[in-house]
Parts: C-alpha cells; sequence; structure tokens
C-alpha cells in the first residue's frame, strides 16, 4: 500500500525541538504547515484526527489524513483555524500513550496520545502500517509494546 498523504498543522507556539514528529520532515507523503494569525486550512475529505470522532476504520482507507500538532491546551485555537467538512475520525480505544505527561494545570484526555503516536496508530489502522515513523522517537518500543497488547 502507498503511504497515506498526510498533513500536519502545528501550532505557533509548539516547540520543534519537543515535538515528537520532529523526525519525519523530509518524508515526502507529510505536509507541515505552521499556523499562525489569519491561517486557515480548508480540510473538506480529510480525516481529520479527533479524540471526540468515530474510530477510524478501515474503510476510511483512501483519504489523506490531519493532524494537529499541539498541547491539549492550544488545541482549540488550532482547532478554529480547519475549515471546510472534514471527516473527524478517532483512534479506537485501548492504547495509551508512552509520552510521559508532565502538565501542572490541565489534564490531558486518557485516551490522548503523542501526534507520532496518533500518526503511527491511524496510518496502521488505514492498512498502512509503518513503524519507521516511530524511529526516532524515544518511547518508540514501549509505544508499539503498548500497541501490541491492544492487539494492534
Amino acid at each position: 500500500m502507498n503511504a497515506v498523504p498526510t498533513t500536519v498543522i502545528r501550532h505557533h507556539k509548539e516547540r520543534i525541538a519537543k515535538c515528537s514528529l520532529r523526525f519525519l520532515h523530509d518524508r515526502r507523503e507529510l505536509t507541515f504547515l505552521r499556523e499562525r494569525p489569519g491561517f486557515t486550512f480548508d480540510a473538506t475529505g480529510y480525516l481529520l484526527l479527533a479524540v471526540d470522532g468515530p474510530p477510524l476504520s478501515p474503510a476510511d482507507a483512501g483519504r489523506p489524513l490531519l493532524l494537529l500538532d499541539s498541547t491539549w491546551r492550544w488545541l482549540p485555537r488550532l482547532r478554529a483555524c480547519v475549515t471546510g467538512a472534514p471527516i473527524p475520525r478517532s483512534i479506537p480505544a485501548g492504547v495509551a500513550t508512552a509520552y510521559p505527561r508532565a502538565s501542572k494545570f490541565h489534564d490531558d484526555p486518557a485516551q490522548g496520545l503523542a501526534s507520532v503516536e496518533a500518526l503511527y496508530l491511524a496510518r496502521a489502522l488505514l492498512g498502512d502500517t509503518d513503524t519507521t515513523l516511530l524511529d526516532g522517537y524515544h518511547w518508540r518500543d514501549e509505544f508499539l509494546r503498548r500497541c501490541a497488547a491492544a492487539g494492534y
């Protein structure tokens, strides 16, 4: 299968040095955009990864992915930049993030994943299992163990 084309919109305050996707910028199937004041993106026809959407399934294959890369606190502002008619989809429950969370001010959703984890699992659910997406991710092995334990 061909790699699932994916657009990543990163919040302008997101620090690339701490971003779980920082090792993927040279991949041809990934387009990285940076949100700024006034920025909009027409996501009509894109599968928008969102924790409150119906779960992704193989029936969603063939559509491009849209991943919003930010802290949970900044996500509503980033989501407001998305226009058109995206198709919200979530990662099915059962896989916990391997990324150590340390927010002192906000609770992250229990089903929330690091951006690279969500990208890997979304593409796997669409029939494009590519563990090289996790090659630069420090918690790669632990996350793959968690995926396997959950049946992914």
